[in-house]
Parts: C-alpha cells; sequence; structure tokens
C-alpha cells in the first residue's frame, strides 16, 4: 500500500460570524471593566496579527494598567478624591477607550486583508529554472537546447489537456484498484461453494 498522501492545502477562513462576535466581546472588555482589562483585549489582538507592534502595545497597556492602580492606590484622602486617584481613574478609563478603538481598527484591517489575499488552489504550479526551451541538465551533462518542430500549415492545434485531479484523488484510486485486485485474487471460483 501507499502511505498517508499529502495534506490538503491549509487556508481555513474562519466564518464571518465567529470573527464578529470575537471582536464584540474583546471590543467590550476594555468597556465593561472600565479599562483594567485593556490588556487581555492587546493580548488577543498580539496573537491574532503577530505584529511586532502588537506585542509593545501589550506591554506598554500592561505597565500603563499598573501605574494607574498605583497612582490611584496612593490617593491619601480616606475618600479618594484626590490627584492621584482622579489621574489614575480617568487614566485607566482613557487607556481603555484608546485600546477598544485601535483594537478595532487594526482588527478589521487585518481581517479584511486576508480576506483579499488571493486563494490557492488545490497546489501552486512547481516553479522551474528552466526555460521553455531548455531541458533539465542530466547526470552531470549540461542542458541541452530542447527543439520543437513548428508546426505545419496541415496540423490542427492539440486540443488542451484534461485537468489534472489532484495527487491524493490519484493516489486513492491507485490504493483502490490495488485492493479490488488483490480480493479478486482471493475469490474462490464459481464452480466450487463457500469454503467451510
Amino acid at each position: 500500500m501507499h502511505g498517508p498522501g499529502t495534506p490538503p492545502p491549509h487556508g481555513h477562513q474562519p466564518s464571518t460570524g465567529g470573527v464578529v462576535a470575537l471582536r464584540v466581546l474583546f471590543a467590550l472588555l476594555p468597556i465593561l471593566s472600565c479599562g483594567l482589562l485593556a490588556w487581555g483585549t492587546m493580548l488577543r489582538l498580539a496573537l491574532v496579527t503577530r505584529q511586532r507592534r502588537d506585542w509593545w502595545l501589550l506591554a506598554a497597556s500592561g505597565v500603563l494598567a499598573v501605574v494607574w492602580t498605583v497612582l490611584s492606590g496612593s490617593d491619601p484622602t480616606p475618600d479618594n478624591t484626590g490627584w492621584q486617584a482622579n489621574t489614575g481613574a480617568i487614566g485607566t478609563v482613557l487607556t481603555g477607550l484608546s485600546i477598544t478603538v485601535y483594537y478595532l481598527v487594526t482588527d478589521i484591517r487585518y481581517h479584511q486583508a486576508r480576506q483579499a489575499a488571493p486563494a490557492l488552489g488545490w497546489y501552486p504550479p512547481a516553479a522551474s529554472p528552466y526555460t521553455p526551451t531548455q531541458r533539465p541538465p542530466s547526470y552531470g551533462y549540461p542542458p541541452v537546447p530542447h527543439q520543437t518542430p513548428a508546426p505545419t500549415p496541415r496540423q490542427a492545434p492539440e486540443p488542451a489537456p484534461a485537468p489534472t485531479p489532484p495527487p491524493r484523488i490519484g493516489q486513492v484510486r491507485a490504493e483502490l484498484d490495488e485492493l479490488s485486485e488483490l480480493l479478486r485474487k482471493q475469490q474462490p471460483p464459481h464452480n466450487e461453494g463457500p469454503r467451510p
């Protein structure tokens, strides 16, 4: 028998509904937590886009969350009405809002760019370093120019070749043919009954 064959091409696109649901969830995370969990939205964005800029912004949002929390906690007034608590609260809310806007813009652009990328067929054509008039070198000898005969006026153009099926289908066909051949060899002759 043959091996497992070639895997199908990767390029699975997530459903639009799932992308939108995640986008809404992670856009609401900083807003509903008053900016305290804005780093979670940046973590999601950095994992999806894998851009160095987004990883740096994730680190900056984490540092800002700590700074705003420490500033709010260092307010000496008993009812937290000092400038430290106010600055920490305003900074937390503004950080959450700015991260939400940045997340929405970047995530929408990222997914639009992925959808606009051309989808490949089964397998891309193999690139060849040889021109159509050359043959590849064989056994260390230099390539010999390939000369195609010029068509005579009486010859009709050749029909286009039929599209070839993906390699995996051909491999499965060969395995099925081989299996049916093996089963035919094992069947008893028609004049004999079944074996006990």
